[in-house]
């Protein structure tokens, strides 16, 4: 027999039918989402694993008193249940000010998750990648300069002394390393922005 996938909301009406099995198959289903929304925000695996058992604890007791509107919406509904947890953890530890939403002002638009996800991480190497070989085919004179200074930060005068030329020549050859890249990133139209 082929495995049937049941709908959140068949599974919940089965669950408040008295199926444990069905809430169990919830869960599974979407741990990993509501896990990773939980630790996005808190970034400590225990707080996580608390809240997200706190989560499922308030699901159950609302799914057991029958309180739960079936709307189609579970998932957004238990992800709200973990968000207003994390609100409450944060309150308790003071690490974020309490503020109610008020007609000009919604906790929401303060809210951002600005860590990078995977692809923004992978342009991200891609681009550091592709930087490096523009770099690698520069001159060894100028090469040397610009990786001293950008990525050394060394100042001009630390890479003068350190290379035995004068300061107008580091200058110099940073100047021109900088115009050779452009100039291959011109000509070969290369993104370097993510």
């Amino acid at each position: 027999m082929a495995n049937v996938v049941l709908p959140d909301a068949v599974l919940v009406k089965n669950y408040v039918g008295g199926d444990e099995i069905a809430l169990a198959t919830l869960i599974e289903r979407h741990q990993s989402k509501i896990y990773g929304f939980i630790y996005s925000k808190v970034m400590d695996r225990d707080v996580t694993e608390d809240i997200f058992q706190d989560t499922f604890i308030k699901v159950i007791k609302t799914l057991k008193t029958k309180n739960y509107n079936e709307e189609g919406k579970f998932l957004p509904w238990v992800m709200r249940i973990s968000h207003n947890l994390i609100v409450d953890h944060f309150r308790k530890t003071k690490k974020m000010p309490f503020n109610r939403d008020t007609e000009e002002y919604s906790v929401f638009s303060i809210m951002t998750d600005n860590s990078p996800n995977i692809e923004s991480r992978i342009i991200s190497e891609q681009v550091e990648v592709d930087l490096q070989r523009l770099i690698n085919e520069l001159p060894d004179d100028q090469r040397e300069v610009l990786v001293m200074r950008i990525y050394d930060d060394l100042s001009f005068k630390e890479i003068a002394d350190l290379t035995g030329v004068s300061i107008n020549t580091a200058l110099g050859r940073m100047r021109y390393a900088l115009m050779n890249l452009r100039k291959v990133i011109e000509k070969n139209q290369i993104i370097l922005t993510n």
